[in-house]
């Protein structure tokens, strides 16, 4: 039987380390599953694995792109699952590791097939939220694609802007491309869920964006500058060091809403997991446990 195991949690949960603990037993590279960490630009900001950590263990999308490279959850879904397959062939245990939801669904349940958007759509769009805000698209998915609109999250301007870009695309609702069915894959998939208790948890992001501003976050985000616009920087870490750059905020700000934003992240996405009822849970401490469930299932699995 093949198998794949998806290593999932929170950022800051304590992920990298673990996924390098777990694939080392099972003979197994790393599978990422983290949108951003596929920026060769972003090592401190994304906490891309170290030097010495990718030593360890093959990685496969970290560091494969450049910002200004166009990248989606459906591109990885085709390169993923075409790894995995090919992967599969010698070794029958993988292990898939990240915190991108939506990479991790693709991957595991599949996304809609949908329209590809031109640069000059998708440029009109984001140029449209710098000078206006979200309101007025949010009010022109409202009239194009109200089924969608009920049921959006209104505060994930990515989402909102994704589906208005598709409904001028196409001039169809974004929603009529959305089947909801979930694709089958020829391998059984094993969800591992980490987490700590809450203030554990946010005590381990802020001490890790201190970390990060100690290892070169703001010189790596001034590189970076000059791409501010790009939707692959509108990224947590790098567009409040921007607002600084901009004047808008002072450096001992931008790192107080760094942290904090990091923390909203984090909720969002126990928010998420939570809802999956796939996934067995482990603290992250409790490595022996982990491991001895996969041995459980590699064991019956042979």
């Amino acid at each position: 039987m093949k198998i794949l195991f998806v290593l999932l949690g929170p950022t800051g949960v304590g992920k990298t380390d673990l996924s390098i603990h777990i694939a080392r037993h099972i003979g197994s590279p790393v599978i990422s599953a983290d949108s951003r960490q596929i920026y060769r630009e972003l090592p401190i900001g994304v906490a891309a694995p170290s030097k010495e950590q990718l030593s360890l263990v093959k990685h496969y999308f970290v560091a494969t792109h450049s910002l200004p490279d166009y990248y989606s959850a459906s591109i990885f879904e085709e390169e993923a699952i075409s790894l995995i397959d090919r992967l599969h062939e010698s070794q029958p245990f993988l292990l898939l590791c990240g915190g991108s939801m939506m990479y991790i669904d693709a991957v595991c349940k599949g996304i809609d097939e949908m329209p590809t958007v031109t640069p000059d759509i998708r440029n009109a769009l984001w140029e449209q939220f710098e000078r206006e805000g979200l309101a007025p698209i949010l009010e022109e998915l409202k009239n194009t694609d109200p089924a969608h609109y009920d049921g959006v999250d209104r505060m994930n301007h990515r989402r909102v802007i994704h589906a208005v870009e598709i409904c001028r695309m196409t001039g169809k609702p974004y929603s009529s491309f959305k089947t909801g069915k979930i694709k089958e894959r020829p391998f059984k998939i094993y969800k591992i869920g980490l987490m700590r208790e809450r203030p554990e948890l946010f005590g381990r992001i802020n001490k890790r964006v201190d970390e990060m501003i100690g290892a070169g976050l703001e010189e790596e985000a001034r590189r970076v500058y000059p791409m501010r616009n790009l939707n692959s920087l509108n990224t947590v870490g790098y567009k409040e060091l921007f607002a600084h750059f901009d004047g808008a905020l002072t450096f001992d700000e931008a790192v107080e809403k760094i942290k904090r934003n990091t923390r909203i992240y984090a909720r969002k996405q126990m928010t998420w997991l939570r809802r999956d009822t796939e996934i067995m849970w482990f603290n992250p401490d409790n490595k022996d446990g982990i491991i001895s469930y996969i041995d459980e299932i590699c064991k019956v699995a042979l």
